[in-house]
């Protein structure tokens, strides 16, 4: 039997096997574990394990340069072959691309020899114990707990005809769990980021759910109406993600967003937030690390396969208040005349004086709402970057600083970034986890808890 092959001898037999004019081949080893529960016991656990490839092709001809890509599973040769196959036919079919720019390369990360890092089951050799004395102690004060955390840890290695042979290693890991009361009219979710699950204590987190459930045995109705609002770290990762997804250069020169300063060009050096608002991501930001070069399997408007191997850096996207970067590829930045700045997988948001924690903001509030977490978040408007979304698994009233009850759910319909401009009080900065986006698309984040003096609570949800 044949040894499999390593991801650096499929990067190599890859560009090896291209008829291309050059070539870019991205090797993704991935590998998780998992567990799962429900009515206080735990239901499954599973690890599993990948290994994807994605070819680009690159064609030159007197009328420009084609690309092409082709992504499968790839972990023998002949499946990586029939990539390279696939890619160099779309390519030599393709029109010239108007985002061609040179390859880049002659640039190898000390660690291009080394395998990929796995991850398996032990990583919750400490969590699932303290998750099992977690199960026992809801059931004997009448809460059930569902829920479930994943691990995974990704190794993508990055080569190229001209001479890029980049690695990187990429944990990925997070918690989520939903407590309801025995009667099933009352629940409350928590999720936290993780890198290990060293920082993970589900008694902690057992004990703050049922905090929350304690707060909802007096339940409130309220109507729609603008309301004081606190946002926990979790609720304002939501609507931040959506603030830095939304930030192409493209589609705001183009006059298609919040950033556009119409009919052509970027607000970029304009106010659109308080002044000591500070929105930026840096593939070096402790305990968010994220890959530091770029790994582009496909363009669109906002990414280019071109700029495959591009170094990444921290990118202020909000500073001071002001627009700062926004989403760049080399040739949006030749049209804006700004830097290349593509997306880097983390977002930190920090407010100069921000401090304390969400608890400070509660007992600020003399009658207000504190929203836990928000859930299918929606685009209303681009150019206003509207949103809308329902709140989620506990609203409280706030009252004289203390909560006093569970109040019922909400439609809302806000702008994050008027939010950046309106809110009153901000915590520190704090590692947090998107709910919405968290666990599939977007999972570093930190930010602050918000106090929002008119949020619009646009009207009233049926929801749980």
């Amino acid at each position: 039997m044949s040894a499999v092959p390593t991801p650096q001898e499929l990067v190599e037999r890859a560009l090896a096997a291209s008829t291309a004019d050059d070539c870019v081949v991205i090797v993704r080893d991935s590998t998780s574990a998992n567990l799962r529960w429900a009515n206080n016991t735990l239901t499954t656990n599973g690890q599993m394990s990948a290994r994807r490839a994605t070819v680009v092709s690159f064609t030159a001809s007197g009328a420009g340069t084609a690309a092409a890509s082709a992504s499968g599973s790839a972990t023998t040769v002949d499946e990586v072959t029939a990539l390279v196959n696939a890619a160099d036919a779309a390519a030599r079919a393709a029109d010239p691309a108007d985002d061609a720019r040179p390859l880049l390369g002659g640039r190898t990360s000390e660690e291009w020899d080394a395998a990929p890092v796995p991850t398996d089951i032990t990583v919750y050799d400490r969590v699932a114990p303290a998750l099992g004395e977690a199960f026992g102690r809801a059931a004997g004060e009448g809460r059930i707990l569902y829920g479930f955390v994943d691990h995974d840890l990704t190794t993508t290695y990055l080569g190229s005809s001209t001479g890029l042979r980049l690695r990187h290693v990429q944990p990925t890991g997070h918690f989520a769990c939903t407590a309801k009361d025995k009667d099933l009219t009352a629940s409350a979710w928590l999720g936290a980021a993780t890198t290990d699950f060293s920082d993970i204590d589900p008694l902690a987190l057992d004990l703050e759910l049922a905090q929350r459930l304690q707060w909802a045995r007096r339940r409130v109705d309220l109507p729609a109406g603008r309301y004081d609002t606190i946002l926990p770290p979790t609720a304002v990762a939501d609507l931040m993600v959506d603030t830095y997804w939304y930030a192409g250069a493209r589609d705001a020169w183009e006059g298609q967003s919040v950033y556009s300063r119409r009919p052509t060009g970027t607000r970029i050096g304009e106010r659109i937030a308080a002044p000591g608002v500070h929105l930026r991501s840096d593939p070096a930001a402790a305990g968010l690390e994220c890959l530091p070069f770029a790994v582009v399997g496909a363009s669109d408007s906002d990414n280019s396969v071109f700029d495959n191997g591009l170094a990444l850096g921290r990118t202020d996207w909000i500073r001071d208040g002001e627009l700062a970067s926004l989403v760049q590829t080399r040739q949006t930045a030749d049209l804006t005349q700004q830097p290349a700045t593509p997306y880097v997988d983390n977002l930190v948001l920090e407010v100069d004086g921000g401090s304390g924690t969400l608890d400070d903001l509660v007992a600020g509030t003399e009658r207000g709402l504190l929203v836990t977490s928000l859930w299918y978040i929606r685009l209303v408007d681009p150019q206003s970057l509207l949103l809308t979304g329902l709140t989620r698994d506990g609203v409280y009233l706030v009252e004289g600083g203390e909560i006093t009850g569970a109040v019922n759910n909400f439609r809302w319909n806000e702008s994050p970034v008027d939010l950046l401009d309106r809110f009153s009080h901000a915590s520190a900065t704090t590692r947090s986890f998107s709910r919405e986006w968290g666990a599939d698309y977007f999972p570093r984040t930190a930010t602050p808890a918000l106090r929002i003096p008119d949020f619009n609570m646009s009207s009233v949800s049926q929801a749980m």
